[in-house]
């Protein structure tokens, strides 16, 4: 994959939009534990940074992935995790579906005004008893005249305390697993949604995650996207996009923490010499930048195949296990050599130690991404469906 200059104009208009109205902020919304969604996706919304490869009947500029790739490697350059997967949930996590297989009456309602940073969405998938393991969510939607009834909870939902509506997955059938299953568009203020708890977390502070709960929750079956039961096809599909995203947005954070490092073990004195002079410093920062252009040449080569109409299941899954295994080792390896202040709240390498972690668990984790690279390697045999 290649940026072009007006890929490159475009991610210096976000690095310009980041330095000037998050980045300053990060802190204070770190130390609340939420930031204004509504306030930030409005800037990048009139910048068209919501819609980059969405419709342009829709508020988007109908340009191809390598856009999403771009803005989510240039999200990186944001001073927490965070705010970029607050954005990635609603450029990659809760949209490709709806902008895909959505109505046209869908899309004027939920897409638009999500590309316009009018409103905020959030994908529901995850549940108490359900995380990695997506055939097993238990929230049903019975039919009741023109309706879906909605019942069940969602867990672990970024953005869900601020969001306008969900993206839901929700048994719709009593079928196999895998054909029972569809997403629908579920607005949040709808009466039996309860927002029962703000999830405190060991890092991304400033991304708000809730426990929701649905009690009879109506809405018209008009709502559903695409085929009903067809909604678990619809996540998977959805999924490449975000651990495309994973990927490219773990690149630049990692280069960070690499170089902050640097320029400390040049500072830091002792036994006589400088961090940098010992070897094994040397060696193990060398090889971790190696390891990041590694990541990003297989990202690169995931996209370009997305791009050319490929199925990337498996490449999409090793780029996501590497950007979650590669940021644990960057950031424990760097904090490290930045010994007791490395271990400070202030410190941005601790911060992505903290915020970090989560790639290997998010999106699916590690052992799930493994499991699908051993079924695509011929390695595991498949479930019947």
């Amino acid at each position: 994959m290649h940026y072009t200059h007006e890929h490159r104009q475009m991610q210096q208009t976000l690095r310009r939009y980041i330095d000037e109205h998050i980045n300053p902020r990060v802190d204070e919304w770190e130390a609340a534990e939420i930031a204004p969604l509504h306030e930030i996706f409005k800037g990048l919304g009139a910048l068209g940074l919501l819609g980059l490869n969405k419709p342009e009947a829709y508020g988007g500029a109908g340009l191809d992935y390598s856009w999403a790739m771009a803005m989510a490697e240039t999200l990186g350059h944001v001073s927490c995790g965070g705010i970029p997967m607050a954005i990635g949930v609603q450029t990659d996590m809760c949209t490709p579906a709806l902008a895909r297989f959505g109505s046209d009456e869908l899309r004027r309602e939920f897409l638009a005004p999500a590309i316009a940073g009018e409103q905020v969405g959030c994908i529901g998938v995850s549940e108490p008893g359900a995380g990695s393991d997506v055939a097993g969510i238990r929230s049903v939607a019975r039919k009741d005249g023109g309706d879906y009834v909605i019942s069940g909870q969602k867990m672990w939902i970024t953005n869900s305390l601020q969001a306008d509506w969900m993206c839901m997955l929700v048994n719709t059938g009593d079928g196999p697993a895998h054909r029972n299953k569809s997403l629908v568009m579920v607005p949040m203020d709808r009466p039996g949604i309860e927002k029962a708890g703000k999830i405190r977390k060991i890092g991304m502070h400033s991304s708000d995650t809730g426990l929701i709960h649905f009690d009879e929750v109506r809405v018209p079956q008009r709502y559903r996207i695409g085929e009903e039961g067809q909604g678990f096809v619809y996540q998977m599909q959805q999924f490449q996009e975000e651990r495309l995203w994973c990927a490219a947005s773990a690149l630049v954070p990692m280069e960070d923490c690499i170089a902050q490092t640097i320029g400390w073990a040049q500072e830091r004195r002792l036994f006589g010499a400088t961090l940098a002079d010992q070897q094994w410093v040397q060696f193990k920062l060398a090889e971790l930048q190696t390891e990041v252009e590694a990541l990003r040449a297989l990202t690169y080569r995931a996209c370009d195949l997305y791009l050319a109409g490929q199925d990337v299941l498996q490449l999409a899954s090793m780029a996501k296990l590497k950007a979650g295994r590669l940021t644990r080792e960057v950031a424990d390896t760097c904090l490290q050599f930045w010994g007791g202040m490395g271990f400070t709240l202030e410190n941005r390498v601790s911060r992505l130690y903290r915020d970090g972690r989560l790639a290997s668990i998010g999106g699916g984790a590690d052992e799930v991404m493994l499991g699908i690279l051993a079924k695509t390697m011929g390695i595991a045999k498949r479930p019947p469906r």
